[in-house]
């Protein structure tokens, strides 16, 4: 991580780009967890994630503005802001009692805030039955 990043964050208030939908968050263990993955849908969003149990979620206004897409298994829920199409957060496939949430919906967080993240093999999902060989790789930012 770059500095000035509080990597022990235990809540946060978040919200879509438009804020039509405002949610808090309860993360599992602060900013640790972040992460990327390089399945076919999470290669094209492009987000950097955190986990929340799926009760480290409240949404505070616009669920009704809210969509889900559900793709392959169908075990993943991955739930985006149907006005402006930003993806909020997934319901996890690798972990169903968890929630994987865009840090960039994170108040006075970004994705460029993370000097590297790891990139998990999405691609050979451990649900598959594909033993977990460790990340697929790593992401770096590296400001100019």
């Amino acid at each position: 991580m770059l500095p000035d990043i509080d990597i022990d964050i235990t809540t946060s208030r978040a919200s879509c780009h438009c804020g039509a939908v405002r949610f808090s968050v309860t993360l599992t263990d602060g900013l640790r967890t972040a992460r990327r993955c390089n399945c076919s849908y999470c290669r094209m969003r492009g987000a950097v994630a955190v986990s929340a149990q799926l009760d480290g979620i409240v949404v505070e206004q616009g669920e009704d503005m809210l969509s889900v897409y559900q793709f392959n298994t169908g075990s993943a829920k991955h739930y985006f802001c149907s006005k402006c199409g930003i993806y909020t957060f997934h319901q996890r496939r690798s972990n169903p009692g968890q929630y994987g949430v865009n840090v960039a919906c994170l108040e006075g967080i970004s994705p460029f805030d993370f000097a590297e993240v790891p990139v998990l093999d999405g691609v050979n999902h451990p649900a598959d039955g594909v033993p977990s060989a460790g990340p697929a790789g790593f992401l770096r930012y590296v400001p100019a």
